[in-house]
This record gives structure tokens, C-alpha cells and sequence, in this order.
């Protein structure tokens, strides 16, 4: 790729964020049918809500750590009021100490945190390596050699898919180095001046290298632009966050997805074949890389009305932080203790927005959900961003449980509990679904808002991202409304009442992953996207189920 279409391709990405990002509540409006996309948020806090008082709703958002301490989100954390702050003691004897807050189980006890990790088709390479690394093919059963089959072919895929991330790394450090460049002859070229058009048409007479590569640069983004822009301007289109989240994820690949050589439970420092050992971690929730798990959080429950940031869809929510997910594949074993102390410590609705092509120890994580579907805690998952039909191609993980051990017989059971999230996007028409997400007729329950997404991040700071992983919260804030204003509705009636509420859509969209068009209804259970106000008219006309939480192991 050239120089100029890089540039051109980064400047396309920074303008649309921005255009976007100046309509920051953009879900929220009102639905109609001119803006189908939209979820009715406002029109219910001011047409429904208004001086109704709800009952506070707990959110467990198990993702890659939250920062607390957000101006939009610091009123919204969940307290563990039965524990003692940082005193050492398990105060209320659940089994995690100073769990102020949620928990991190991808941390170890002396404060060291994960923050990459393999991913599981890694993992299972190296299972079976100790196998099959020095084997006869030949001795080998018929059973040994699907196994030495599916050895060899991950293997191979390693090794292709390290070589194409190096190479994607360095080609972007290259021209990382180039931008660099072209960045310091500038500002050495200004000095204190602004660039202007004649300071600007001078740079076509520099004949050295440097000089030859910024005017290329300034000429291209003044046609593009229509103006000359300022040095600051030039520098964040050049070199945008967005470049060093790409060489962050290219590198991430070799150094830690498919590193066969890397092993993060030295950090946890846990036996991770035990899966019956759930109390290991640490209570650092926030993690060295919080950026997604806030944005998750600002989404369902940023503060509301406070002159600052953004709205989250539920006013009553408390975000519990429980911390599982790193920058890699998410293991079965965290995923479920996760849920499980989610359970036990009082969360009404789980959050999940990550996912994964293999689970090997999914029968674990399936149990973990069982004890949520008995303690009537509500479970929202985003659906991926393969661009897939998960009818067909799994994703992990998702509500189907597996058949256990002993079974000689066994239908395919369901969980109850359980919503599955496609997301939607900014557009009344073919492109309506979002290019990247995943879909199914039977496996994804709604659509929702995904693309074009303002939320917290870090630092007190706003970032447009997308994603089903934008798409899930937007559920999960929508379900915490449901439960904050009819709270004796149980999990399985919110689910039932968020699927029912949509209004099936035959729009021709772009199929995902495709290039023909589909009707949208095809898409989904429901059909439809999301719409709050229905969801609530039709809460206050169904007699409430709700059990009481039994949260024994």
C-alpha cells in the first residue's frame, strides 16, 4: 500500500469519527420509520420514567478491567459494602480478599497483572505437542490420528500467521518511521509559524528528501481537505491512535496469541488444569489495558444528565467489575469462576462481549450458567465480528449446552438466561447491519446499536469504537431498566420481552460476510433492533415470575 493511500484511508476513518462523534447520544432518539435504528431511550426517560424511582440494578461486566476512577463512571461502580477496604481480610468470607469493587482473575497475588495471552487453538497446540512432537505417524490409532491431523494443521497455521503478522508489523513501522520523519521536518520547517499557503507552496521547491515527502503530504490533504491544514491536524492524521492500536495488534499476534513459548498462568499462578480451584486473582480490576471494558461500562450506565460525557442507557445500574479478559482468547476456566462471582455476589444481568472459536472446557463455563439460570440472573453475550452465520459456524462462548459426561441420550437443550447480540448500525437502509457482525436466525436473539459508538475510556477521556462488543451493552442497559422499574419480572421474562418488543424488519440489508442482499428478519430471532419503549410497555403488562436467589454452589 502506498504512502498516500494509507494516509488517505486514515484520514477517511479520523473524519468519520469525528462526524459522528458530534451526535454522540445518536441511539438514543426516538424510533421511527425514517430512523428504525434508533432505541427510544430519551423518549422513555422523558415520556415514562420521569419521577418514577427504581430499584438500584447490579451489572457485572466481565471484560478486560474498568477504570474506576472515571468522572462518568465513579458514581456507577458497585461497593462491596460487606467487605473492609485494602485490611488484608476477607471480610464477608466469599472466598476473594478486599474485592472492593468485583474481581480480577487474571491477575496473581503478588499484583502482577495479564495483559496478552494465546489463543486457544495456541493452547491446544501445545497440548498436543507433548503428544505428537516426536511420534511414529505410523503406531498412531485412528483416534491418535485426527489428533496428529489437527496437530500438524495448527501448527502450520502458526507458523503462517506469525510470518504475516511480523510482516504487517514491520511494514507499519516502516511507514510509522516515515510519517515520523515527515512529522520533524515540519515542525523544524515551521518553527513557530503556522503553516500558511505560501509557506506551503514553498515546500514544492525543497529538493531534499524530507522536504519532497511533506509536500506530497500537505498537497494531497489541502485537495482533500479543501484548506491548509495546521501542523496538529497533519500529525493526527498521520499518526493516529488508530496506528498504534494496528501495530499493537499485529504485535500482539507474535508475541503473545501464537507464542508457543508464552504462559501467563506463571502470573496467575493458579493450577489451570484444576478447574474445581476458583479463588486465585487479585482485586486490581482495572488492569494494564481498560479500554474496552469502560467503553462497555460507559455504554450500559455512564452517569446521566451530568454535563459531561455521554448517557448510558440504565439510570440504576451499578457496574460490578469482574476482570477476564485478555488481550488473547479468554480461558473457560475465568470465564466461568467469573460468572459464578458474579452470581454469588448479587449481580441481576452478566455483560460479555468477547468471544471465541474454541472452548474446550465449555461443559465448566455451561455449569457456571446453570447456576446463573437457577439464581435468575439474566446473561447478555455479543455475537461476534466475523461477519458469520453462527447458526453454522460456532462461537464460543453461547447458550447451547453441551452433552454431559454419562448421557447416553440427549436433546439439545437451551439456556433461558441467555441473549444473544447482533449490532446495527447508523443507516436506514442495505447497510443497516454492520458489516463485521455475526448473525443467525436461531443463535442471535436481537440487533442493536454497534457502529459509530461514543464511550468512556481511560483517563476520563471519549472514544468512538464499534462492535458486537458496543451492541451487547446497549442490551444489557436496557434489560437493567426492565429490572430497576419491574423488578419482580424474572430473567427469562426479560429475555422473552426484549426479543418480543422488536418490531421485525424485511429491509434488503447486506448480508454480513456476503455480498447479496437479505431481508433482516432473516437475521435474528426477533427480527428486529432493540426498542426500549415497547420493551417497557410490555414489562408493565406481564405479571412478574421472579424467584429468589438461592446462590449455593
Amino acid at each position: 500500500m502506498s504512502l498516500k493511500s494509507i494516509f488517505l484511508i486514515t484520514l477517511s476513518t479520523l473524519l468519520t469519527s469525528v462526524f459522528f462523534a458530534q451526535d454522540n447520544n445518536w441511539y438514543h432518539g426516538e424510533k421511527t420509520k425514517a430512523k428504525p435504528y434508533n432505541i427510544n431511550t430519551d423518549w422513555v426517560y422523558e415520556n415514562v420514567l420521569k419521577n418514577k424511582k427504581g430499584k438500584t440494578v447490579v451489572v457485572a461486566v466481565i471484560d478486560s478491567g474498568v477504570d474506576i476512577e472515571h468522572e462518568d463512571l465513579d458514581d456507577v461502580i458497585w461497593i462491596n459494602t460487606d467487605e473492609i477496604p485494602n485490611n488484608g481480610i476477607d471480610d464477608d468470607n466469599n472466598g476473594y480478599i478486599d474485592d472492593i469493587n468485583g474481581w480480577n482473575f487474571i491477575g496473581g497475588q503478588d499484583g502482577r497483572q495479564v495483559a496478552g495471552d494465546t489463543y486457544e487453538m495456541t493452547r491446544s497446540y501445545i497440548k498436543l505437542n507433548r503428544k505428537y512432537e516426536n511420534v511414529d505417524p505410523s503406531t498412531l490409532s485412528e483416534k491418535e490420528i485426527e489428533e496428529y491431523n489437527k496437530y500438524n494443521e495448527y501448527g502450520k497455521k502458526i507458523e503462517k500467521e506469525i510470518a504475516s503478522a511480523e510482516n504487517q508489523f514491520n511494514q507499519l513501522e516502516s511507514t510509522r518511521v516515515i510519517y515520523q520523519e515527515i512529522i520533524d521536518y515540519l515542525k523544524e520547517y515551521l518553527g513557530d509559524e503556522q503553516l500558511n499557503a505560501t509557506l506551503a507552496d514553498s515546500l514544492s521547491t525543497k529538493l531534499d528528501r524530507g522536504g519532497q515527502m511533506a509536500n506530497n503530504v500537505v498537497s494531497v490533504l489541502r485537495q482533500d481537505l479543501g484548506y491548509i491544514p495546521s501542523l496538529e491536524e497533519i500529525e493526527l492524521i498521520l499518526l493516529p491512535p488508530e496506528f498504534a492500536e494496528m501495530q499493537d495488534y499485529y504485535g500482539s499476534k507474535f508475541k503473545y496469541h501464537y507464542n508457543i513459548n508464552y504462559d501467563t498462568r506463571e502470573i496467575v499462578g493458579d493450577d489451570y488444569e484444576d478447574l474445581s480451584n476458583r479463588y486465585y486473582g487479585n482485586n486490581l480490576v482495572e488492569g494494564p489495558d481498560a479500554m474496552h471494558g469502560t467503553h462497555v461500562s460507559g455504554i450500559i450506565a455512564a452517569e446521566r444528565n451530568n454535563n459531561m460525557g455521554i448517557n448510558g442507557v440504565a439510570n440504576n445500574a451499578k457496574i460490578m467489575v469482574i476482570r477476564a479478559v485478555p488481550n488473547g482468547d479468554e480461558r473457560d476456566k475465568d470465564v466461568a469462576n467469573a460468572i459464578r462471582y458474579a452470581v454469588e455476589n448479587g449481580a441481576d444481568i452478566i455483560n460479555m462481549s468477547f468471544g471465541k472459536g474454541i472452548s474446550p472446557n465449555k461443559s465448566y463455563v455451561d455449569d457456571a450458567v446453570r447456576f446463573a439460570e437457577k439464581n435468575d440472573v439474566l446473561i447478555v453475550c455479543a455475537a461476534g465480528n466475523s461477519g458469520e452465520d453462527i447458526d453454522k459456524n460456532e462461537t464460543f462462548p453461547n447458550d447451547i449446552y453441551i452433552k454431559p459426561k454419562g448421557f447416553l441420550f440427549w436433546k439439545k437443550k437451551k439456556a433461558k438466561n441467555w441473549l444473544m447480540i447482533g449490532a446495527s448500525s447508523k443507516f436506514d437502509n442495505e447497510n443497516m447491519v454492520a458489516s463485521f457482525s455475526n448473525y443467525g436466525q436461531e443463535e442471535v436473539d436481537i440487533f442493536a446499536p454497534g457502529e459509530f459508538i461514543l464511550s468512556t475510556v481511560p483517563n476520563d477521556n471519549y472514544q468512538v469504537s464499534q462492535g458486537t462488543s458496543m451492541a451487547a451493552p446497549v442490551v444489557s442497559g436496557a434489560a437493567a431498566l426492565i429490572r430497576s422499574y419491574f423488578p419482580d419480572l424474572s430473567a427469562k421474562q426479560v429475555k422473552e420481552i426484549l426479543i418480543s418488543s422488536t418490531q421485525p424488519l424485511t429491509t434488503l440489508v447486506n448480508q454480513p460476510g456476503e455480498e447479496k442482499l437479505i431481508s433482516f428478519d432473516k437475521l435474528s430471532v426477533s427480527g428486529g433492533i432493540l426498542d426500549i419503549k415497547k420493551a417497557l410497555e410490555m414489562s408493565g403488562k406481564m405479571k412478574g415470575k421472579k424467584k429468589n436467589k438461592t446462590t449455593k454452589t
